[in-house]
């Protein structure tokens, strides 16, 4: 089956050391990462709390990268216009995090920013029914949002399948992206469900050599399409 999409490996940044933050960028950015993962926790949607806009307008300063804003937040709709002037390219929002997902995703492509829909591990596919032809990403969480370091929860590949065949039979365009305890032992299975962008934290900002580190990851997802293909 066709791609659409490149393969992306997208450093998250939540792993990085955040006292060298425009450092830890330059390094992954150098080796060839073409998006950064921006995780944004508020405290309520999630029990923990991350950086916010302010942040990612210095960041956007120091890097040429395409930055994915993963809004893990209540009301996403009262900051879309905040992050997407402060310079996110693409802006997730979860399906859990607001009642008015249709307004939100209207909102973000008003903004001329790429629109994602985020699902939690316990919510289905089915939920996005309605707005698969609306998104530009469908990311899915392979664990519960809110810490890095978790352990991945295997039923992800079922969503991303489901997702790759429901792209597939009705000609929808969105990348698929997963997010959550991936790593180097499960980069090439993921691929093969069909999953376009992989966001991993620990796996390389957590490494000795964060460069190398992204380069190994990405080398396994490319070998792996190429024997799927």
């Amino acid at each position: 089956m066709k791609r659409l999409h490149p393969i992306e490996i997208a450093p998250s940044l939540l792993a990085a050391d955040l006292a060298n933050i425009a450092s830890e960028v330059r390094k992954v950015e150098q080796a060839g990462a073409p998006v950064l993962h921006f995780d944004v926790m508020d405290g309520h949607f999630v029990p923990n709390i991350s950086m916010g806009v302010p942040v990612l307008a210095s960041l956007r300063k120091a890097t040429s990268m395409a930055v994915d804003a993963h809004l893990m937040i209540e009301r996403p709709e009262e900051y879309i216009e905040a992050f997407a002037k402060a310079g996110a390219d693409r802006i997730l929002v979860h399906q859990e995090a607001t009642v008015h997902l249709d307004r939100v995703l209207a909102q973000i492509r008003e903004m001329k920013v790429e629109a994602g829909v985020v699902i939690n591990p316990g919510t289905p596919v089915a939920a996005l029914g309605e707005v698969l032809d609306k998104v530009d990403t469908v990311l899915v969480m392979s664990v519960n949002p809110g810490f890095g370091g978790q352990s991945f929860i295997p039923g992800a590949f079922a969503k991303i399948r489901e997702l790759s065949e429901l792209r597939s039979r009705y000609n929808y365009a969105f990348r698929i992206e997963v997010d959550g305890g991936v790593g180097l032992e499960n980069v090439a299975e993921l691929v093969r469900a069909g999953a376009d962008t992989l966001v991993a934290g620990t796996t390389i900002f957590r490494s000795p050599d964060p460069a190398a580190a992204f380069r190994q990851m990405r080398d396994l997802a490319h070998d792996a399409l190429t024997q799927k293909v």
